[in-house]
């Protein structure tokens, strides 16, 4: 029986990989990766296969989440499956290990860093005070679903901030904006009227976190909506109850209204 090892590749590019990951890389039999959850923002496919001396295999949702290729090929040798962002983040890829340990394959985790916690790191917000993360999809005609907004409403009633992950379609080269996902919540705002999105919610945007061109920005959600994030991929945060060094590092990390802090009574 073989091993499979999931290695967590991280948010930027390859020069950001541990020793230990590619070591562990370059000793695996075959190594399967999908890209469809995250990406790499500094790299491609191509230069992380440059580095490791092997062919990358990459597979679809379908073939991960429905077919047995990476379990068989585990089976059979040392193989590794690799995503960008954290790899056990996605329940997909938590059922891929359940899977391969229930068939007897030695499973192995080797970590970095993830967007739940470099996110919060790039705006100066305190990781603590996190409620549950959000996704927002993008809009399909008669598919409006608006439990992402009342569950950032439940996270915001109690003082708490929300990552809100944005929609990924990488078969359609379509990655949802910072300004789509504010564009979404002034829209779900205007159906539910709960009062959370107004004129003086501050929301924040992170661009490519963890790359050598991560930018990140906050305001009002009117100057969100044209504020230039740059390409893929974004997130944005509604925070709750800000502390008052919170409120400080929105100002000086990115740029938003000094009157947040002076509201602090900084």
């Amino acid at each position: 029986m073989g091993e499979l090892i999931f290695v967590v590749l991280g948010l930027g590019g390859t020069d950001d990989l541990s020793t230990r990951a590619v070591n562990a890389l370059k000793e695996c039999d075959q190594v399967f990766g999908e890209f469809y959850t995250s990406k790499l923002i500094d790299s491609t496919p191509d230069e992380l296969e440059s580095l490791i001396g092997k062919k990358i295999v990459r597979l679809s949702r379908r073939e991960v989440e429905e077919e047995e290729i990476v379990i068989e090929a585990s089976k059979k040798g040392k193989v590794a499956f690799i995503t960008a962002g954290d790899t056990m983040a996605a329940t997909t890829h938590v059922d891929l290990k359940i899977r391969a340990m229930e068939d007897g394959v030695k499973t192995t985790l080797i970590y970095g860093i993830s967007i739940f916690t470099a996110c919060s790191s790039a705006l100066g917000l305190q990781p603590y005070k996190f409620g549950r993360t959000v996704t927002i999809p993008f809009q399909e005609p008669g598919y409006t679903p608006l439990s992402p907004y009342e569950n950032i409403f439940d996270n915001w009633s109690r003082g708490l901030h929300t990552l809100v992950l944005l929609d990924i379609r990488e078969e359609e080269d379509r990655y949802m904006t910072a300004n789509q996902a504010v564009e979404w919540l002034l829209a779900a705002e205007k159906a539910v009227g709960k009062g959370m999105i107004t004129d003086k919610q501050i929301i924040c945007a992170a661009a490519r976190v963890g790359s050598r061109t991560e930018k990140v920005a906050a305001n009002y959600p009117q100057v969100m909506l044209n504020e230039d994030m740059g390409p893929p991929l974004h997130a944005v945060v509604v925070p709750g109850k800000l502390h008052f060094v919170e409120a400080y590092a929105l100002v000086k990390f990115a740029g938003a209204p000094d009157e947040i802090a002076e509201d602090q009574n900084l």
